[in-house]
């Protein structure tokens, strides 16, 4: 059956707030869940017509069991050109696996709130990016980033601090997003209160950030156009 989605989730809870596992089987796929921080992993990638990567606590460059294990998995799915997409450490660990462990540092503060994000020429024959237009909006929180100078990357979009926001591996249908598209404003308002101690400590204002919620649609498309893409393989 197309639209068989293997989605890992990779943070402490397997759903984040944003719940987008519900959300790709509400889009109409097939969606198989593995708690790839608990080291849950399918036996095989046959059949899956693509792969989603969450986001983690976790470093893309740490030595942690699942974290090796889930370069392995990419690097399969790639040689089997399974469409896949990562969002935070998602995107990292594509970055990690696909393009090399030094690919992916840690910066000196975090980059958090919410950003236009320019986009480049790319993004008009893009796949996923090309209902955006010059710049994209979403909510960035980050202190973990990965580097933009490779031959194999292709950058859709920045940041005035981080120079890959967006990125597809060469020409191919894998991509990763640095910021969280997939999170909703009634989502975001809940998530910011909930992280209230540690978002502050990176240097955000808590109210102020509640105040800018937005539902960020725009960004939204990139989901919903991959979603597309494993449906109709």
């Amino acid at each position: 059956m197309a639209g068989r989605l293997l989605y890992l989730g990779n943070g402490r809870k397997f759903q984040s707030i944003a719940k987008l596992d519900d959300r790709f089987e509400s889009w109409g796929l097939n969606v198989d869940r593995y708690w790839a921080y608990n080291n849950e992993f399918p036996e095989t990638l046959d059949g899956y017509d693509g792969i989603f990567l969450s986001g983690s606590p976790h470093g893309a460059y740490e030595d942690v069991p699942f974290i090796l294990r889930e370069h392995e998995l990419i690097q399969k799915a790639a040689e089997k050109d399974i469409p896949m997409l990562g969002i935070c450490f998602g995107s990292q660990i594509l970055g990690s696996a696909l393009c090399g462990r030094d690919q992916v540092f840690r910066r000196s503060f975090c980059e958090i709130g919410y950003k236009d994000l320019p986009l480049t020429e790319a993004t008009r024959t893009d796949k996923i990016a090309r209902d955006l237009k010059d710049h994209v909006h979403m909510f960035v929180w980050h202190n973990d980033e990965v580097k933009a100078e490779h031959p194999d990357m292709t950058i859709l979009a920045s940041s005035d601090l981080c120079p890959n926001q967006i990125w597809r591996y060469k020409d191919r249908d894998i991509w990763g997003i640095q910021g969280h598209p997939e999170v909703t404003k009634d989502q975001a308002v809940i998530w910011f209160e909930e992280n209230r101690a540690r978002m502050e400590q990176d240097g955000a204002d808590i109210d102020d950030l509640k105040a800018q919620a937005h539902e960020a649609a725009e960004s939204k498309t990139m989901l919903t156009r991959f979603a597309d893409l494993v449906l109709n393989p």
